[in-house]
């Protein structure tokens, strides 16, 4: 996906918690290609006023040593990349969240639906639709190479009120009328 969205997610987090000054990322840098978003999301942390801490993974194995410097070195908040080792990891990501009661904000409603407070990222549902048109087109004889790459055009703003009320948060009323979704 677009570097771009790890910086989205960043300013939606600031927004949401406007005293924030320290943020984790969490992030697979065995992923050459998070390397680009963690520099957009440096960039957008240095518009905002907001120092980072790059909390590296490449594997399930090293989500321990991760959580245990945010423990030592505790952020205001934290959020993760997009990748599918994460992604893979999400409930003990989401539960480590709530027993330190950070706030977050991951890169899929996946996230979400299992605890996470907030999440910002592309239409899963509907990268489905449009894949299928592709594929009808494919089955009426298109060569799949003529066929134009397209971005993401829904994204999901999603945010889980049940896990701000447990962590003592409370969400802006402007992000609230924001969201796509707002589980209660």
């Amino acid at each position: 996906m677009a570097p771009e969205l790890s910086g989205k997610r960043l300013e939606l987090l600031k927004e949401a918690f406007p005293r924030i000054a320290r943020v984790a990322v969490l992030w697979n840098s065995a992923n050459r290609a998070k390397a680009e978003d963690w520099r957009e999301t440096h960039g957008t942390a240095q518009a905002l006023g907001v120092t980072l801490q790059s909390r590296e993974v490449r594997g399930p194995d090293d989500f321990a040593s991760a959580f245990a410097s945010m423990t030592t070195q505790p952020p205001d908040a934290f959020l993760t990349l997009d990748d599918p080792v994460l992604l893979n990891s999400r409930i003990s990501i989401v539960a480590f969240a709530a027993k330190q009661r950070l706030p977050v904000i991951y890169p899929q409603r996946d996230y979400t639906d299992a605890g996470g407070l907030m999440s910002y990222g592309p239409s899963i549902s509907d990268l489905f639709r449009r894949a299928a048109s592709y594929v009808d087109k494919i089955l009426k004889g298109a060569k799949p190479g003529d066929l134009p790459i397209e971005q993401p055009i829904k994204f999901e703003f999603v945010i889980n009120l049940k896990t701000a009320k447990a962590l003592g948060l409370t969400i802006p009323p402007s992000l609230l009328l924001r969201a796509d979704q707002v589980i209660e």
